[in-house]
């Protein structure tokens, strides 16, 4: 090839490159103001420190307990179709003799050590009415464990093995924890022991059905049947909750586990150590959650707060002066921002002490002061089985209640609902609901209901006080 055509070539090719004959290919310049910046390079955390340097305190449980099974029998129809007996019984013995017999139930858990003379924390339905607790620690090592206390109410228990110089989780402080930062659970999962699973925090102050004293982490971790007592880390290292529960629709993780807080654990524990029991602070109310209707019925610009419900006579509540239709918007310095923050709070305060509560009350905001009582346990009477009526303005067929239907109710005042037509079909009000309460004015006779009603705009929204079985309850209803 002539000189010439090959010096074309080498400038064709050196020009693809962007170059000049004299110049070699270089970085890209960097980028103008106004311009977008290419994306940072992502990394996932890498946990095999943390695994390695905390999962020696975690431990496996398994929990023992004797059942008896008073109807049973070898040859009962119940009997597997291979047992070669099994045809001539089920012919010639259709009703076999009833043997009681004793079997073995286990359940497995995890548990996690907090201090070094053998203290463990794990759940309470772990270890629930068992004969014997196990603990295996991971360098296989067997101890049979006193159950100190449990308290099923927070689902938590403090067990004991006698072994010394045993290595214990660091713990951590659930309120920095950040929706969205990764945590780390370990546990034994079906009994595989130590097994890791890792996600991060979905949400913060969870309330779950019947749980309403323990404010829940929820997470995205994988935790199934066998991870429940075992610890939920921070990418610090430190415990910041223990495993308790997922919802499932299938028995197995379906992406919603939960965990208990470690400081509500650590103070039940605390509390089970010295005194045996745990003592809940009690307010003596029942709340609802707050929506829109009703905070703009109450004159609130928010819906934030818990809203008072109903008032148990002689509760400590009731001798503060908190009244049905309060919403309480604070408690003890802290802001309530939901009816279910309020209980953890309360639960968390010891019997006997003095709270300040802040409450909502005709149009504006006040504190009360009150000495918290210790919770415990309780009933209310049904309600009246209702009559039929007719119907008054907004669609409800009312009638009064005698003394004895007030005593069957555990009410002093309030109409019953016997009828419910028309457009407030469409709310929450049902036949047999008692109402105590228009707004802030409490009802005593039916002709008293419906003069306050007739004296209501048209398109405006109240809030009816419901009385239904044990509990009370406000529900909104727009005037038509």
């Amino acid at each position: 090839m002539p000189e010439n055509k090959m010096l074309v070539c080498l400038i064709l090719s050196l020009s693809l490159l962007g170059c000049t004959p004299h110049q070699t290919p270089q970085a890209q310049p960097p980028q103008q103001s106004g311009q977008s910046s290419p994306a940072p390079l992502v990394t996932l955390p890498d946990f095999s420190t943390l695994v390695a340097k905390e999962g020696a305190a975690v431990v496996n449980i398994s929990s023992t307990k004797i059942v008896e099974d008073s109807a049973s029998s070898p040859f009962s129809p119940d009997s597997p179709d291979n047992d070669p007996f099994y045809d001539f019984f089920h012919r010639f013995m259709p009703n076999p003799p009833q043997t009681p017999h004793e079997y073995q139930s286990k359940s497995l858990g995890s548990g996690f050590v907090i201090s070094h003379d053998g203290y463990i924390l794990t759940n309470a339905h772990v270890i629930d009415d068992s004969d014997e607790v196990t603990v295996k620690l991971t360098d296989k090592r067997e101890f049979r464990a006193k159950v100190i206390g449990s308290d099923k109410r927070a689902d938590i228990a403090l067990i004991k093995i006698k072994a010394k110089n045993l290595p214990i989780v660091p713990i951590g402080d659930p309120s920095r924890l950040k929706v969205g930062e990764w945590v780390l659970a370990i546990g034994s999962p079906f009994g595989f022991d130590n097994s890791v699973t890792a996600g991060i925090v979905s949400a913060k102050g969870r309330s779950l059905p019947d749980e309403n004293y323990v404010p829940f982490i929820q997470t995205d971790v994988p935790i199934n049947p066998g991870n429940s007592g075992g610890p939920l880390f921070n990418m610090k290292g430190e415990v910041v909750g223990i495993n308790s529960q997922i919802y499932s629709r299938t028995g197995g993780y379906m992406g919603l586990s939960f965990a208990i807080p470690i400081d509500v654990a650590m103070n039940i524990a605390k509390q089970l150590k010295e005194n045996g029991k745990v003592s809940r602070g009690r307010l003596g109310v029942e709340i609802q959650e707050l929506n829109q209707d009703l905070a703009r019925s109450f004159g609130m610009k928010n819906a934030n707060g818990a809203l008072v419900a109903s008032v148990e006579k002689d509760s400590p509540a009731d001798k503060a002066g908190i009244r049905p239709g309060d919403v309480i918007i604070g408690f003890n310095g802290k802001e309530v921002d939901s009816s279910t923050e309020l209980p953890a709070l309360v639960g968390a305060t010891s019997p006997g002490t003095k709270a300040e509560v802040k409450i909502w009350r005709n149009g504006a905001a006040q504190n009360l002061d009150v000495t918290i009582g210790e919770l415990s346990s309780g009933s209310a009477p049904a309600v009246p089985v209702p009559q039929r009526l007719s119907v008054n303005r907004i669609g409800l067929g009312l009638r009064n209640l005698g003394a004895d239907q007030k005593n069957a109710a555990g009410v002093d005042h309030g109409i019953l609902i016997v009828k419910v037509k028309g457009a407030v079909l469409q709310s929450q009000l049902a036949e047999g609901d008692i109402i105590l309460s228009l707004n802030h004015t409490e009802i005593t006779s039916v002709d008293q209901f419906n003069d306050l009603i007739s004296e209501i705009p048209r398109g405006k929204t109240v809030a009816l006080l419901i009385k239904r079985g044990n509990n009370s309850v406000y529900i909104p209803i727009k005037v038509e």
